[in-house]
């Protein structure tokens, strides 16, 4: 079975309303602490199925207060009498989902507008411009491995499950600015260098096709489901940069060589990607039970989540008409 320990500081007149809390939680093993500034100290140890429970509970007790603060520690191994192994056998198969605080936590510190951000944005869209020119699948790869973007979109997709706006604007203004600054990253060279529209790999980013919807929706989902089981999201951020850098990329170079109808191409291909990984996200986020602790925001997430369904639904559906319809309009063209 998996463990996490929980540190939890809070004034000696709620002793025996933290030990009624925990102690209601068969898992939990506790000791605890006065010191002499009138606070007390708690260690607890809790099943990793049992952490998210005890942790919104005494967020409830002490969420009246403001003289208090939590910590949690990830457990690297616990020793367990030989009898427990069908127990740990059974956590293994029991669905495991990070802890809401630390998925946050990850996320909203992914979504800072920082020097590095903007630094790799910077990088990411000049060497994928590059491998667009250069008609080299190797670079564009490279490119898309140093992308930043799986943070923001991941943050608005998780902030849309909680209903937190705060969020939510944040994550917006970072990918709307990344995107941005790439943009102009990736003009400004193509305008020193030249475009090359020959390459296989740029004129492919003004084509789309249903099979540009299967990847961006596969991207969304690996991306929120990593995130929210707790697992590394480095390689799944390559996969949601393949369905964002090189057709944000695209746009810029089209537009830097006067090529107005392939850089619309391009422009509905991010829109595409975007729209589908947004709506994956959230969609695996649901799913998986990520919401507020009390149920007033729960009802503003609800309601939160409510309106980007039918946000990104709509969108979807008439970005899949386009496509269907340009598809067709392609297959009729004379040979």
């Amino acid at each position: 079975m998996s463990f996490r320990v929980i540190e939890v500081s809070y004034p000696h007149n709620y002793e025996n309303r933290i030990a009624t809390t925990i102690e209601s939680k068969a898992d939990a093993i506790w000791t605890s602490a006065n010191g002499a500034d009138g606070m007390s100290k708690a260690q607890i140890v809790v099943s990793t199925a049992d952490s998210q429970t005890v942790l919104d509970a005494l967020e409830s007790l002490l969420g009246g207060g403001d003289n208090w603060h939590m910590v949690v520690f990830p457990v690297e191994a616990v020793v367990t009498p030989e009898g427990e192994k069908e127990d740990a056998e059974e956590d293994e198969k029991s669905k495991k989902t990070a802890l809401r605080e630390e998925i946050y936590q990850e996320i909203s510190h992914s979504c800072q507008l920082s020097p590095d951000f903007i630094t790799l944005t910077i990088l990411s869209s000049l060497v994928a411009a590059i491998g667009l020119n250069t008609d080299n699948i190797a670079i564009v790869i490279g490119a898309m491995v140093i992308a930043p973007f799986l943070g923001p979109l991941l943050a608005f997709s998780f902030a849309a499950a909680l209903g937190d706006a705060g969020l939510m604007i944040k994550s917006a203004k970072t990918a709307l600015t990344g995107l941005s600054i790439g943009f102009a990253a990736a003009f400004g060279f193509s305008w020193l260098t030249g475009v090359n529209l020959d390459s296989a790999e740029l004129m492919g980013r003004a084509v789309v096709e249903l099979d540009s919807v299967t990847l961006a929706l596969a991207a969304g989902a690996a991306a929120a489901l990593s995130v929210a089981s707790g697992l590394s999201s480095a390689l799944v951020g390559v996969m949601v940069a393949v369905a964002l850098l090189p057709p944000s990329v695209a746009i810029a170079l089209f537009l830097s060589a006067g090529e107005l109808e392939l850089a619309g191409g391009a422009a509905l291909l991010l829109t595409v990607n975007v729209v589908c990984v947004n709506f994956a996200s959230q969609v695996v986020f649901v799913l998986k039970g990520i919401r507020p602790r009390t149920w007033l925001q729960r009802k503003s997430a609800k309601r939160s989540r409510g309106v980007n369904f039918f946000v990104w639904g709509v969108l979807l559906l008439a970005l899949l008409v386009l496509i269907v319809l340009g598809t067709q309009h392609v297959g009729e063209l004379p040979q």
